[in-house]
C-alpha cells in the first residue's frame, strides 16, 4: 500500500516513530548525478526499511555503531553507505547480516531530540555494491562500488508501463483510507519516470525483502514489472475490502432503515390503541384452550408464551419462537379418527392413485389385514424406502384417505415416516422405485 504522506520507518533504534517521507524537489536521475563518492564510507544498517535514491526519509539512531558512523560521516563529506539488514531482530548486525546491495546517501542534517536520540534527514543518492568491509569496529565502514540501472530497449514498452503504473497508483490512493487525496498532487509533479519508480516503492507496504529485491534490479523495465506486480496485487485488495465495506455499509442502513420504520409503525398502532404483540399472544392463548392435551404439555406452552411475551419482536429469535408456538397448536393433541379397514376400498384408492409398485401395494394390504385381524393395533410400523419423488408421501396419502378419511391422519403417517426412517430399515425386493419394509 502506499503510505504517501505517512509512514513508519525504523532504522537501528528501539523506539518507534512516525515521519513524514520527502522527496528531492529535483527529481534528479540517479544515473545522470555526476557526483564523486569516496570508495569507502561509514555504513548505517537500517532495520526496517529501504532507502531508495531521491527519497528523502528522517531516520532515527539509537544504537551506539550507527551513532559513531552518522557522526563519522557527517564531519567529513556528509556521505554514508545505507544497507537494510535481512533480520530486523539483530541488534548489532555484522557484514553478513546485511544486504551487499545499498544506496549512497547525504546526510542532510541531524537533530538532536529532546528524548536524547538523533534523527539523521537522509537523501537517497545512488545506488551501490558492497566490495568489501573494512571495518566493523567502533563502527562499520566499507568499500563500495556503484551501480547503473540498464536502460529500456523499448521505448514505448516502458512508457506504457510507466502510464500503467501510474494509474494504478492513483486507483489505490482512491481506495485506501490511510492515503490523502492530496496524493495524487504528488504523482502528477512527478516528471522523471526512475523517480517515480524509487518513489512509489518506498512508500509501498512490502517486506524488507520485497523492498530489497526491487532496489537491486538493474533492468529497468523489469523494475517497472516487479513494482507493477506489487501495485495490482495491493489495488486487488483493497477493490475487495471496498466492496465488503459496501455491502456491510447497505446492510446496516437496511437493518437502521426497517428498525426505524417498525418503531413508527409500532407508535402508530400504539397511538391507535392497537398492539400486534399482545394480539398475537392473544390469538395464541385462545387457541390454546380449545387443545386437549395434558398437563404436562400445557405448563409447557404456557412457558413458552411467557417467553415469547418477554422477547423484543425486532429480534429473529421472536419469528422462531412465535413459529414453535403456532406449530404446537397446530398438532392434532387426542385427535383421534375411526380407522376403516375396508380393505377393498383401500386397494380401489390405491389402485386409482399409483399405477404399477404392485409388490408395494400388496404390502400395504397385508399389513392393514393383520392389524384388522389383531384390533389391537400394536403392529410394525411401515417404513417407506426410496430417492425422492418415487412415491412415497403420495402412498402415505393414499393410506391415510383409505383408513381414515381425512387428511390428519396423513400427517402422523407422514410425520411418522419421517422419524421413524433409519438406516436399519431393510426395503422389500421389487423391481420398482419405491421399497417398504416393517419396523
Amino acid at each position: 500500500m502506499i503510505y504517501d504522506p505517512i509512514l513508519n520507518l525504523h532504522s537501528g533504534t528501539d523506539e518507534d516513530s512516525e515521519f513524514m517521507p520527502l522527496f528531492s524537489i529535483d527529481e534528479e536521475d540517479e544515473s545522470n548525478i555526476q557526483e564523486d563518492f569516496p570508495e569507502e564510507l561509514p555504513v548505517l544498517a537500517l532495520k526496517n526499511t529501504v532507502l531508495f535514491p531521491g527519497i528523502v526519509i528522517p531516520i532515527t539512531v539509537g544504537r551506539n555503531k550507527s551513532i559513531k558512523a552518522i557522526q563519522k560521516a557527517f564531519q567529513d563529506q556528509k556521505i554514508i553507505a545505507v544497507l537494510s539488514q535481512k533480520d530486523s531482530r539483530i541488534e548489532s548486525p555484522k557484514s553478513t547480516d546485511l544486504f551487499t546491495v545499498g544506496t549512497i546517501a547525504r546526510i542532510v542534517k541531524l537533530l538532536k531530540m529532546p528524548d536524547g536520540t538523533t534523527t539523521a534527514i537522509l537523501q537517497g543518492r545512488r545506488r551501490f555494491r558492497l566490495v568489501e568491509m573494512t571495518q566493523e569496529q567502533p563502527y562499520m565502514t566499507a568499500r563500495v562500488a556503484m551501480v547503473k540501472h540498464e536502460d529500456s530497449e523499448n521505448d514505448l514498452e516502458f512508457e506504457a508501463l510507466i502510464s500503467t503504473i501510474t494509474d494504478t497508483a492513483r486507483r489505490i490512493i482512491e481506495l485506501s483510507p490511510n492515503i490523502p487525496a492530496e496524493a495524487n498532487l504528488v504523482l502528477r509533479n512527478i516528471t522523471n519516470n526512475l523517480f517515480l519508480l524509487n518513489f512509489i516503492a518506498s512508500n509501498l507496504s512490502l517486506k524488507v525483502a520485497v523492498k530489497q529485491e526491487i532496489l537491486e534490479i538493474n533492468p529497468i523495465n523489469q523494475k517497472a514489472r516487479m513494482i507493477l506486480i506489487q501495485l495490482e496485487n495491493e489495488l486487488q485488495v483493497l477493490e475487495l475490502k471496498d466492496q465488503i465495506e459496501n455491502k456491510v455499509r447497505g446492510d446496516i442502513e437496511k437493518q437502521q432503515r426497517d428498525y426505524y420504520l417498525n418503531q413508527q409503525l409500532k407508535t402508530i398502532q400504539e397511538e391507535l390503541g392497537h398492539n400486534p404483540q399482545e394480539e398475537e399472544i392473544d390469538r395464541l392463548m385462545e387457541r390454546s384452550t380449545f387443545k386437549k392435551w395434558s398437563e404436562k404439555v400445557a405448563k409447557h406452552f404456557d412457558k413458552e408464551l411467557n417467553r415469547l411475551r418477554r422477547m423484543n419482536p425486532q429480534v429473529a429469535e421472536y419469528s422462531v419462537q412465535l413459529n414453535y408456538l403456532d406449530l404446537v397448536l397446530d398438532l392434532p393433541w387426542d385427535d383421534v379418527t375411526t380407522d376403516n379397514f375396508d380393505l377393498k376400498k383401500v386397494k380401489k384408492i390405491l389402485d386409482e392413485d399409483h399405477h404399477g409398485l404392485e409388490k408395494v401395494k400388496e404390502r400395504i394390504l397385508e399389513h392393514l389385514s393383520v392389524l384388522k385381524l389383531k384390533g389391537d393395533m400394536k403392529a410394525p410400523i411401515l417404513c417407506l424406502v426410496g430417492p425422492p419423488g418415487v412415491g412415497k408421501t403420495s402412498l402415505g396419502r393414499s393410506i391415510a384417505m383409505a383408513s381414515a378419511g381425512n387428511m390428519s391422519a396423513y400427517h402422523w403417517v407422514a410425520c411418522m415416516m419421517s422419524q421413524r426412517s433409519v438406516d436399519t430399515a431393510k426395503p422389500i425386493s421389487a423391481p420398482c422405485p419405491v421399497g417398504l419394509s416393517s419396523q
